[in-house]
Formats: structure tokens, sequence, C-alpha cells
């Protein structure tokens, strides 16, 4: 894994940082007042609803709630993650990024770039074998009567190896170190039973279809054989750079075709990406001979809204399709689509779009079965719904998985058309949803709703979160705390003056978790500005509650702001104290009325 960046480089990279010249730099943008205005890039529009501010630095969209500081813009626009945006930003001011590394860091980094590296010359020389092998005609046949082009195998890179035990071994493993490398990489297989054969290639007489990273990086291949050898299809293994339950075959190439992702379709193999790509739907991936998993579902919905799912419509696909399914159930906050695409029995997405044509094929996705009718269609067929047992059994069947739905709208959607099939009222659904968490005793750790849980350091992950919220952002109600955060993050050196008391930390209170995040973040870096502070935290769970809040107008003065954040203090620490003592007042009374029934009749108290 690479070191970490330093946060002071980050710090010192977003002082020398103008965010307007990021902006303006990647779309057009007017001047408006003492902001910048134009149009969002990450939702579509006609009028200009996205405004980059300078004396924040940062943007934001009153349109879909997309915000956050240079660094965010450019990991949601370029779709990079925040190291990756961070080495972009620097790159283009001639800066280096540093890391902080571990000697046992430092050891995987460099062992990683060199298994990077034989992967490529891997890459490259299968390719070279497929324009100049002299069996290279029967991969070119096979490619040809795939219907394949030369300019998407290019885009795709996909090459030859050759029949024969050793060509990429003696082509590439020169001495010691280099088959080393080679077999750490899966190109090679160790054979300790033939002394006369100790290693010998991996793949042989197959169509090679390198997996690349997010960074366009060769981790793997697959392999298709050309004669009768089996498997058909054949993977690498798993290595220090390849764990294919996070790797999605095409993402990369789809990335690169489109740069504004609406959709991902997920299909079974590398030929159905390809073929959909030839046919001009550059959107889909392939899982690498694994189901789909929670992990790939996490990694699309960071960069799309909507994920279909493609399969074959007998027993089997649908059998697949209820399991992804399942993983896709716990991620469906609002905003987020999920739909399921069955194909006639026997066909694949390759065949299907050359026999129906892309426009057809195209239909058929944004036509797909929504993850609503999928669900309860797949449920009513295992009940009699013309009886109330029926009917019944469908509730006992649906409310375990609609439990795990995020709460929102969609799950109010889902317990309406539950209600509606059922005959039940959504409350007494409710209730016995409730009911049953409680009775299960479930303890599933911090609620979704705490913005602090499982905060990650934000200079290994984090993406640009721009969601398309139910309520536009400007038209929530805002709590204390909140306000109380909001005038902390444009004034952050308010609280050099002040001695907040020790009960902040015994106030419940809505949001106060994200006040004292920010209370911390302000006392660890006192000379930080505001957009220093939102750099250390973009990315994460906070970051994106923060840049909702921060987007705000504020009418407050900035000579006033340090007396209103007083204010507001004050205001929740007297809110918490006369609670405190209500409670008090309730525990005595309780007390006291315990002790009365506890006397025998006839005696009294001491007067």
């Amino acid at each position: 894994m690479p070191g970490l960046i330093p946060q002071a480089f980050i710090d010192d990279l977003l002082s020398r940082t103008d965010i307007v010249d990021v902006v303006a730099s990647r779309i057009n943008l007017k001047k408006s007042g003492k902001n910048y205005s134009g149009l969002c890039p990450f939702h579509k529009e006609k009028s200009p609803s996205f405004s980059v501010e300078p004396d924040k630095q940062f943007y934001y969209c009153f349109g879909c709630g997309a915000g956050g500081n240079a660094i965010g813009f450019v990991m949601n626009y370029e779709n990079l993650d925040f190291p990756q945006a961070i080495d972009s930003i620097a790159r283009s001011m001639g800066l280096e990024v540093p890391r902080d590394e571990s000697p046992v860091s430092r050891h995987q980094r460099e062992k990683s770039t060199s298994l990077y590296e034989v992967l490529e010359k891997a890459a490259t020389f299968y390719q070279t074998q497929l324009r100049q092998h002299p069996d290279k005609s029967r991969a070119i046949a096979y490619l040809k009567g795939r219907q394949l082009s030369g300019e998407i195998a290019r885009d795709f890179g996909l090459g030859y190896a050759p029949a024969g035990w050793d060509t990429l071994l003696t082509t590439l493993g020169g001495n010691e170190a280099s088959k080393k490398l080679l077999l750490d990489s899966g190109l090679l297989i160790e054979n300790k039973e033939n002394s006369q054969r100790p290693l010998y290639d991996r793949f042989r007489d197959r169509i090679m279809y390198p997996i690349r990273d997010s960074r366009g990086r060769v981790i793997a291949f697959g392999g298709r054989v050309l004669g009768d050898d089996k498997p058909k299809y054949l993977n690498s293994p798993e290595t220090a750079v390849f764990h294919k339950s996070e790797q999605l075959y095409g993402l990369y190439e789809a990335r690169q075709k489109v740069r504004n992702l609406e959709r991902i379709v997920i299909v079974e193999g590398y030929m159905d990406v390809i073929a959909l790509a030839q046919h001009g739907i550059h959107y889909a991936v392939a899982t690498l001979g694994t189901a789909t998993s929670s992990l790939h579902l996490q990694k699309l919905f960071k960069l799309v809204p909507e994920v279909v799912f493609c399969f074959d419509g007998d027993a089997a696909g649908r059998k697949a399709a209820w399991r992804a399914l399942e993983h896709a159930i716990p991620l469906m906050t609002d905003g987020h689509q999920a739909r399921f695409l069955f194909l006639p029995e026997g066909e694949d997405p390759d065949s299907h779009v050359r026999k129906v044509g892309a426009q057809t094929f195209v239909t058929h996705i944004r036509q797909a079965t929504g993850l609503a009718a999928f669900f309860f269609e797949t449920l009513s067929q295992q009940t009699d719904m013309s009886t109330l047992e029926g009917r019944a059994r469908l509730g006992s069947l649906a409310m375990p998985l609609i439990r795990e739905l995020p709460q929102g709208i969609f799950r109010q959607l889902i317990l309406d058309q539950l209600a509606q099939l059922t005959g039940a009222d959504r409350e007494s659904l409710e209730a016995m949803m409730a009911q049953t968490a409680s009775d299960r005793g479930r303890n599933v750790g911090p609620p979704a709703s705490d913005p602090t849980a499982r905060l990650p350091d934000s200079r290994q992950t984090g993406r640009g979160s721009h969601t398309n919220p139910a309520i536009p952002p400007r038209h929530r109600k805002i709590s204390p705390c909140m306000m109380a955060a909001n005038l902390l993050l444009l004034k952050p050196d308010i609280l050099g003056k002040l001695e907040l008391s020790p009960e902040l930390l015994e106030i419940d209170s809505p949001d106060i978790d994200i006040l004292l995040k920010v209370i911390e973040l302000a006392r660890s870096k006192p000379s930080s500005n505001t957009y220093q502070l939102m750099g250390r935290v973009y990315g994460t769970p906070l970051g994106t509650q923060l840049t909702q809040v921060l987007n705000r107008e504020c009418i407050t003065p900035l000579d006033g702001i340090s007396r209103e954040f007083c204010d507001i203090i004050e205001h929740l620490l007297a809110q918490h104290r006369r609670s405190k003592a209500h409670a008090q007042l309730l525990e005595e009374a309780r007390k006291k009325l315990s002790s009365r029934r506890r006397q025998p009749e006839g005696e009294s108290g001491p007067e």
C-alpha cells in the first residue's frame, strides 16, 4: 500500500490552489457578483445553478447538492480517488507528492511497482504476438468471427498467448529475479514435481484480455482458449495487486470513454463487455468469475446513480439476480437505482445485441425491471396471494429484507406497496418490524445517520460526494449544533479565545457529534482556514455533511460570528442543564412514590 500523503502537504496544496482556476480549466464559468457560476457538470441542467465561491474556496450546486473544495471537484469531475486527485493538482503545479512510509510500506510499494511493470510488459508481449506470431491467423479469425473490429481490440488491449510451455517465460524471464516476478504476478505456474520444467506459462494458446485497475494499470489477465483445452476461460490467480472480488472488467475502459457515466450495466463475460462497446454501449462491466458483491456495488454507486444487472432469463439467471438484489438492498439510499434486465433464454448480451441492434438493446436497458417490481414479483410467486395466509406469508418474507433498506423515501414507498399487497396498514408493518428488531436484540453498531461513525482517513480513501437528495439542501432545517459547526468553519480561530465547558460532551442533541468533531478539527490546527479544515475531512461522511451546511448563506457579519457561536453553545448547555434537572426531579419523585408503596398500611413516614 502506498504511504500516506502528509496532511501538511495537503494543507499547503490547498492554500496554493485557486478553485476558480481549477474549475474554469474544465468547465465554462461566468463572473456573477463576487462568485462565479456555470452549468453543473454533475447533472443535466439548462440554467446555471452551479456556483464557485473564491472566498470560501468551495463549489456548490443548488440543483443536485454537489459541493466541495478543489480536490473534491477534481475527484468528481475526473472520477479519481483522493490520492489521485492530489497527484493531478500537484502535477499541474509542478509539485511532487511526498509520502510518509514505514519500511514495510516502502517494501510493499516497491514490490507492487515491480509487479505492475512485469504485467504491463506481458500485456505488450501478448499484443505483439497477436500482430506478429506465425499462428496469429487462428486468433485473428476467432476475433473476426466474433465481429470485433481492430479498433475495439486496441481499446481493450486484446492479445494472443501462443501455444507452448515457455514462450512468455523465455521472453521475459531472463534471470531469477524476473522469473520470481512472473511467478508472483500469476503469469507462471510452479511445477515442483517436474525438475525438467519447474516453471511454465499459465496462459497458452489463448486470446488474452488484460484486466486494468482504476488507474489503467494491468493487474491481471483473462484468457479464452482457442483449442479444446479446459477451462474455456482462465483468470489470473489472486496476487498482491489483484483481488477479483474487488475488481470489475471494463470499468476503466468505460470511464475513459464516457466522462459522465449515468449508469453501469453488469454482465457476465469479457466478450459481453466488448461486444456492447463494439455497438456503442460503453458502460458495461463484468465480474471476474465471482457473483456481484457488496464491494462491487459500493464501488459502482460511488460513480453512478443507477446499476443494471443483465442476466439470462432462465432459472439460474433469476437466482443470480436475486442474490444481486440481496447485496443491493442495503445500498439503496434515495437517489440510487437498481434494475434487472432478463434476456431471452439461451441469449447473452453479445448475441442479443447483434440480433436486435444497439438502439433496441439500449431501450431494453432503460425499460429494465426496477428493484421494487422484481422484489415483489419474486416473493409473490412463492405464496398464494388470493388467501389471507398467503398475503401474511408475503409480509413475513418481505419484511426482513425491507428492514435492511436505508431509511428514506424509497423504503417508505416499498412499505406502502407491501401494505397495499397485504391489506395491512403501513404503521402496523413498521411497528412489527421495529418489534422484530427489538426481539432479536440486533446490535449493528452506530446508526447510519451518525456521520462520524467509522470515520476514514481522507488521505487514503474517500470519494467526492455529490448526492441528489430528495429534499433540496437549502430547504432542510438546520440544527443548532450544525449552525455552530458552520460558524466555526467560517472562522476557525474563534476557539483560541474560548474555554468550552466539558458539559458539551454530555449533551444529547441532534448533530452534537458533528459539532464536537469540528471543534476537534479546529483545535488540532488553530491556524487553519475554512478550506484547509474541509480538506482534512473531504470525502468522508462528516465532510459530506459539512459541505451541505457550509454552503448555506450566512447572514452573520464576520465580526459577529464569535458572539453568535457562544450564544448557541450557551443555549445548548442551558437546554442540557434544564433537561438534566428535570430528569433528576422525575427520579426523586419516582423514588418517593416507590418508597410509599413499600410502607405497611397504617404507617406514615417521618414528618
